[in-house]
């Protein structure tokens, strides 16, 4: 009864969650699309290639894959790693299509000297060498925004100014970026104002209570509703996934973010990924 009722209070919100496989190392892949599945989300985050079929199993998707877009301190802002990751994109952007998962994560890396200037000009470049793959193939490559003031030292794309100048510069559908709130918060704050202006550049999201990256829950300082209320204004139809370290029992935090980031109705017609089908015989399917 507890897994029909929790699937039915999911059917109709507004925002399509899902949650990182990494915060809950003591669950097998399996273990966790079971229990996401009983709590309603709509698949798992941050998977490896060989995993992303896995959350099909149990109804759910890959929400978001690695495909080898670089590390967080080198990746995209230097030019020398533009071939490995156009090489690994070209290997796995592809099984990412076949297996429904609509976002890839990219990174910009560490400023190590480099201005933010000469940095966004390279990110550009790299970015640019991949978007065909990403465009032909439907899957969206998403560079994440990371906060360089506790987690993260150096880190170039740590303000959503930068990032959106990157990401309307390349001028693709298929290229957003990631916009961790637990990560804007601690760097920017002005969350809701932020993301409203810059929705058309936001392809996924990421959660995280503020300190500490836990449970979301009121000894932290983020308001969700009135963040995902937000989000779910703006029309946005992909993916908030949970990203935070659970203190407590981690299935019960995990439900009561849920329940936080519930926005009650339905927006017909829409697709999780955001996009219509490109083609006749479009594989993707309808949540």
């Amino acid at each position: 009864m507890l897994f029909l009722l929790e699937l039915g209070a999911m059917s109709d919100d507004r925002i399509h969650q899902s949650v990182c496989q990494w915060c809950y190392p003591k669950m097998t892949l399996d273990e966790l699309c079971t229990t996401a599945r009983s709590l309603g989300l709509k698949g798992i985050d941050l998977l490896k290639v060989e995993e992303y079929e896995v959350p099909a199993r149990y109804g759910l998707r890959c929400t978001m894959g690695y495909a080898g877009g670089g590390e967080i301190g080198h990746a995209m802002n230097r030019v020398e790693n533009h071939a490995a990751i156009e090489e690994a994109f070209r290997k796995n952007i592809p099984l990412a299509a076949r297996a429904n998962v609509p976002n890839v994560i990219t990174f910009s890396g560490n400023r190590a000297g480099l201005s933010d200037a000469e940095g966004a000009r390279n990110t550009i470049a790299g970015l640019n060498r991949v978007k065909r793959i990403a465009e032909d193939h439907g899957v969206t490559i998403c560079m994440e925004l990371l906060n360089s003031k506790v987690n993260h030292p150096d880190y170039m794309c740590d303000h959503t100014a930068w990032g959106v100048e990157v990401v309307q510069a390349v001028n693709s559908p298929r290229v957003k970026l990631l916009y961790d709130i637990y990560h804007m918060q601690i760097m920017e704050g002005d969350l809701i104002a932020t993301i409203e202006a810059n929705i058309g550049s936001i392809g996924h999201f990421h959660t995280g209570g503020v300190p500490g990256r836990h449970e979301l829950n009121d000894r932290q300082e983020v308001q969700w509703d009135g963040v995902m209320h937000a989000i779910a204004g703006t029309g946005y139809s992909g993916y908030v996934a949970h990203e935070f370290l659970p203190v407590g029992d981690p299935v019960e935090g995990l439900r009561q973010a849920i329940a936080r980031c519930a926005v009650p109705g339905t927006v017909p017609g829409s697709m999780t990924d955001g996009s219509p089908p490109d083609k006749a015989g479009d594989k993707r399917f309808w949540l």
